[in-house]
Parts: C-alpha cells; structure tokens; sequence
C-alpha cells in the first residue's frame, strides 16, 4: 500500500524562551504569561493595523513550549521573522520595567520545514524538523538578551527579504542593525550548527509590510 508523502511549509520560525521560568512560583509564572500574552497580542494587533494584514494570514501558528511559544509565519512573509524577533526584543524591554523578577527573553529565529496536523481537541497545530532546530540554537553559550539568534537560512531569508523590501533596507539599517561573525557551535546532539547575533543600536517595533494576500488559499 502506497502512502502519500506529506510535504511540509518551509517558513519562519521565531521561539521565544522566557528565562529561567521554571525557577519562578506558579503565582509569578501565571502573572507573567498573562501579561507577555497580552502584550504580545497588543503589539501584534497594532503591526497588523498599520499593515493592513489580517492575522490569520500573518501568523499561522502558535506552539507553547511551557516557558515560551514558538510563532510560525506565513511563508509569503518569509525573511521577516529576524524583524519580527526584534520587536519582540523591543517589547521585553518594557516588560522588565514592569516585574523585577523578569529576567528577560531569548530569541532565536530559523527557517526551516513545519507540518500542520489537527490535535485530539480538532485544533491546528504544527510539527517539524523546523521548530527542533529552532530550539537548537538557544543552546548556544553567552546568549546575550539584547540579542535575536538567527540561523544560517534564517539569515539568508532575511537577506532575500531585504532585497524583495528595500525600504526594510533603509528602515533597518536607520535603526542601526548590527550583525556578529558567523557562530558555529554543537547542539546537544553533536550536530553542527551556524547562525549570528543580529541587534538593533536604535530598538522598537516593526510593522510587516502591506502585501496583498487576497491571492491565499
């Protein structure tokens, strides 16, 4: 019997991991869920207004990690996910004036392959090589939360996007966008792994652009 060969979505993945969550009491952890989601939500809300994009068509996934949650992109925005990184970098800042026992995000952005199931509540939901390798480059040492780790290919996409986008361009490089040396390290499974630091000297939030979607299915 022949099976059918499920093809995944290659996009953009950003994980965001609250640190050291764990070592919070479920009073503190609850608090501050509640009030990341809520921010995160506002400020993805605001994005989308300025952009004239619905949701469903920019984000089309989210995953929980426990102590954070991945956020899968529409693949027509592939490349703005190290954008989209960065302000949620932006936002933490804010978030850290608000509760002293935050102790900031670290973020790490991937493009790679995820495959959409429907879970025992018949709810969307996401699978891939995509979101493990995502995780892996939190792995890296001397992670500074200033920063967004972005893989090789997410980098690349970046760039790809940057072209496609050349206001970005501009945009990006008036806020000071600074990049490191590539970084090579071993995961946890011994697999190599390359990827950058990206930061901005001027930080804030970046709307996605204005693109028309009418033509998605």
């Amino acid at each position: 019997m022949n099976r059918k060969k499920t093809t995944g979505l290659i996009t953009d993945i950003v994980l965001i991991d609250i640190i050291n969550f764990s070592k919070l009491t479920s009073k503190q952890q609850l608090e501050l869920v509640v009030f990341i989601t809520k921010s995160f939500k506002k400020m993805i809300g605001k994005m989308l207004v300025n952009s004239n994009t619905p949701l469903s068509k920019f984000i089309i996934g989210f995953v929980s990690t426990g102590d954070g949650f991945y956020c899968i992109l529409n693949s027509r925005l592939k490349g703005f996910g190290a954008i989209l990184g960065l302000s949620f970098n932006h936002l933490a800042e804010h978030i850290s004036t608000k509760y002293s026992y935050f102790q900031g995000i670290r973020i790490a952005v991937h493009t790679g392959e995820v495959n959409e199931f429907t879970d025992i509540l018949g709810n969307k939901n996401f699978i891939g090589d995509g979101l493990n390798d995502c995780a892996r480059y939190l792995e890296i040492k001397n992670f500074n939360i200033t920063t967004v780790m972005v893989s090789e290919t997410g980098y690349s996409s970046l760039r790809e996007f940057l072209i496609l986008h050349k206001d970005f361009d501009t945009l990006l490089l008036k806020q000071g966008l600074q990049k490191s040396s590539t970084l090579t390290f071993y995961d946890k499974h011994g697999y190599e792994k390359r990827g950058c630091l990206i930061w901005l000297r001027k930080s804030g939030i970046i709307n996605p652009p204005d693109i028309n979607f009418n033509s998605i299915i």
